[in-house]
């Protein structure tokens, strides 16, 4: 039987809608409950009224630290007439919250009485029953203390156990059963993993997402791409739990069995939604219960499952979903967008002055790093082909707010030294450092159109082989802003270890078996090798691999490492980081450029401090290939 390879394109509001529609025709929302100890329910959610089994107080009790009395004794006390009192006779002391026995009806304040002796001296009359806490003040026995789907927090479970309510019965958390399957997965990874091998982490977090909206789930042991291995999984797990994920297979290639199998099993409702990514994903039913395939890539499958499981899990609680926090924000470029899908981009924030700026990050499926790095998620609505550079966008807040209006954002060359900033920023001050690899040009267009707070730099100029100033002179000789060095650097051929190659020199890689990898265009890298093979009068087109571009230092050593190049130009920092030979080309500056108008001056002076700290100078160091001398000098400032 051909194997069916279509899928459907089905608008996400309607996939959405006919999903809950046909779980509500399964009485799939009928709540169950179970009972559990009033000590441990935090954050569950009651399935049914509770009421007060004892009243609280459930005696007279005194209000305040002093002096049980009968109030008529005290009616005639002044000043000039004081009423003596004798202990145990006439009075008892009390603290607050003791019993006050039944011949006495008032409590006086230790600080208007006077003691001598077993005699306390009384100099203003007690009213009847004042300081005393009546029976039943906070709550009467049978009182109602929270009504039926009411989620329990610190203070409700404070208030029934004050009440007696030891057990309450509660919503029954739903159980998520995941089974991951690929032939291609492993459960755990190392540093010598065989090419085709992928570590299986989706699972896990999907489950932590199940945890974060109230259920438990159950990881099932990864399954080979095996229909009948994926069958036995779904029949061990479909009593156990109350909804079925299964990671990877829901697209129609020759080894995604997900579809078939639900549609064996059960009922596809939906297979292909308009949205990206995430487009293949499946809903489907098995035995009254709800089936999701999420496709393999991180981005997608976390997509997916919030769209879609989320929803499921808190309607099944009787939980209404959590508001969610927006913001407007400027797109920093422009961004296109398929007009038939929902389109989903994890965006990095930044405020500058007072305006909230979106930062597009990397939209590959597979990179697990934008969903670790994203402030929020833009969502371009079906219907529209994108966005141009400086539209207004709503934004779905990840990150608080708060920290957002802290944080920094540094647009431009990427340099290993980078990240020890950002973490010693954030380490020692709490302040955010939002990097961006955009190249130096990038960084610079980034400081002219004022959506980046600082730049790392290294552009070197073909005219007078010197660094940076006259490029800043050029695009931004309006503008104030501060050239801060940061380090000499050795830039140099990334080679295996050993150089199996014998590459020496630049001219070496015009040999065609040689394979080459290189930065993007305007990074300062790749305009020092243009500029050297100018020189030695290299024609960039005899050489494999020049229009293959990566965007980091460390991205060019992992090619290498990994076989997919035999040489890149890169720092000597990142060679060493992954253990490659590294032969030095040139020394050059990198530095950070600063605008005074977009940082205050505490925020200038914290970056000084922390590049010029020891700590930072010291971790530098440790990676090789830095000359630190003039670090934390302001070399020019326009």
């Amino acid at each position: 039987m051909a194997r069916k390879v279509y899928i459907d394109n089905i608008p996400l509001e309607q996939a959405l809608e006919k999903f809950m529609e046909a779980l509500q025709k399964k009485s799939y929302f009928v709540i169950e409950e179970e009972e559990i100890e009033t000590a441990h329910a935090q954050g569950r959610i009651l399935s049914q009224a509770v009421f007060a089994r004892i009243s609280h107080p459930h005696y007279p009790a005194a209000a305040m630290d002093g002096i049980a009395v009968k109030a008529s004794m005290t009616f005639k006390a002044s000043e000039r007439n004081p009423v003596k009192l004798k202990l145990n006779q006439d009075y008892i002391e009390v603290d607050t919250g003791d019993y006050v026995p039944r011949e006495f009806d008032a409590v006086i304040m230790i600080e208007d009485v006077n003691f001598t002796g077993e005699y306390a001296q009384i100099i203003k009359p007690a009213v009847p029953w004042q300081h005393i806490r009546s029976i039943g003040e906070d709550m009467t026995a049978h009182d109602m203390i929270c009504p039926a789907f009411t989620e329990i927090g610190p203070e409700e479970i404070g208030s029934l156990l004050t009440a007696a309510v030891n057990k309450i019965k509660v919503v029954k958390k739903p159980v998520v059963a995941i089974i991951p399957t690929g032939t291609e997965l492993t459960s755990y990874g190392s540093e010598h993993m065989a090419p085709g091998e992928i570590i299986e982490s989706n699972s896990r977090m999907l489950g932590g997402l199940s945890t974060s909206w109230g259920a438990s789930y159950i990881q099932y042991d990864i399954i080979p791409d095996d229909k009948n291995k994926l069958r036995e999984a779904v029949i061990n797990l479909k009593d156990k739990a109350d909804i079925l994920v299964i990671c990877s297979g829901s697209s129609a290639g020759k080894e995604d069995y997900t579809a078939e199998l639900i549609s064996e099993m059960g009922e596809i409702i939906v297979h292909g939604i308009a949205i990206r990514p995430g487009k293949p994903a499946i809903l489907g039913i098995i035995d009254n219960k709800p089936v999701i395939g999420v496709p393999g890539y991180p981005v997608s499958a976390h997509l997916v499952f919030n769209l879609f499981a989320k929803p499921v899990l808190y309607r099944k609680q009787k939980r209404s979903l959590p508001e969610e926090d927006h913001i407007i924000c400027k797109t920093s470029r422009k961004i296109s967008s398929p007009m038939g899908v929902d389109d989903f981009i994890h965006v990095n924030i930044a405020r500058i002055k007072n305006e909230y700026i979106a930062y597009p990050l990397n939209r590959g499926a597979g990179i697990t790093t934008s969903l670790v790095k994203s402030d929020g998620i833009l969502h371009i609505p079906r219907g529209n082909e994108g966005l141009n550079a400086g539209d207004k966008c709503h934004i779905t807040l990840k990150t608080p707010r708060q920290v957002i209006d802290k944080s920094l954002i540094c647009i431009g060359s990427h340099d290993i030294a980078l990240d020890i900033l950002r973490d010693l920023l954030f380490s020692r001050h709490n302040i955010r450092l939002i990097s961006n690899h955009a190249g130096s040009m990038g960084g610079i267009m980034s400081l002219l159109r004022e959506e980046t707070h600082f730049s790392g730099l290294h552009l070197l100029d073909p005219q007078n082989g010197e660094y940076n100033l006259s490029y800043l002179k050029k695009y931004l000789p309006q503008k104030k802003w501060l050239l801060i060095h940061l380090a000499k650097r050795e830039q140099g051929l990334i080679v295996k270890k050993g150089n199996p190659l014998n590459i020496q020199k630049l001219s070496d890689l015009t040999n065609p078996d040689i394979r080459f990898i290189n930065r993007q265009r305007g990074s300062g890298t790749r305009i020092l090798l243009d500029y050297l093979l100018k020189q030695q009068n290299i024609n960039p087109e005899l050489i494999n691999g020049y229009n293959r571009e990566e965007y980091t230092h460390l991205a060019v050593a992992a090619a290498v490492k990994g076989d997919t190049c035999d040489v890149g130009l890169g720092i000597y920092a990142s060679a060493k980081i992954f253990n490659l030979d590294f032969i030095p080309i040139a020394q050059e500056d990198y530095e950070l450029c600063l605008l005074p108008d977009l940082l205050s001056e505490s925020q200038i002076d914290l970056i000084l401090k922390v590049i010029k700290d020891q700590d930072f100078i010291q971790k530098i160091n440790l990676l090789g290939g830095y000359d630190l001398k003039e670090t934390g000098h302001i070399r020019y400032e326009n």
